[in-house]
């Protein structure tokens, strides 16, 4: 690989490592999403409303992504449109839909509060070579998609199945 050389690592060492960093990402995104009036989840929508950019998702996309119930995303909605966050637009294509568009003074809000984090994280990203980030980066992606199958065999609690 390329890169710093690094010292050799178990699947049980990575595990651990990963665990970690969840749990300090966890307490983390408590205490930005505290910092900027919010609760997690809703923090974690309108991440998903800002990741979306010009694509404006619709209450249903924002459920599906959030793998919460079209109710709740109506909450959350209405609590982040209180908040200022967002504003749901009439889907052009069809007018019984909304639409989700981020405030653009909010999202200057939420920036700010990740700016430091993000320059850290890109500056230890800076420290991989291009086949490590590579490796980072599939790595990421399928664990992520990995924990999505996990969270739908959960939410569907059938007991036969083996989560």
């Amino acid at each position: 690989m390329d890169g710093t050389p690094r010292p050799p690592a178990t699947p049980a060492q990575a595990l651990s490592a990963m665990d970690h960093l969840i749990a300090a990402h966890v307490i983390g995104q408590q205490e930005l999403a505290r910092r900027l009036g919010l609760s997690v989840t809703d923090l974690t929508c309108f991440a998903f409303v800002l990741e979306a950019g010009e694509n404006l998702l619709t209450a249903g996309d924002l459920a599906a992504r959030a793998h919460v119930t079209t109710g709740a995303v109506t909450g959350i909605l209405n609590r982040l449109e209180r908040a200022g966050y967002v504003t749901r637009r009439p889907d052009p294509a069809d007018r019984r839909r909304v639409r989700v568009a981020a405030v653009p003074a909010a999202v200057t809000r939420v920036e700010a509060v990740y700016a430091g984090h993000y320059r850290r994280l890109t500056a230890l990203f800076a420290d991989y070579g291009p086949g490590e980030l590579a490796v980072i980066t599939d790595w990421f992606t399928r664990a992520t998609s990995l924990a999505h199958e996990y969270l739908e065999k959960l939410n569907r609690n059938d007991p036969e199945e083996d989560c």
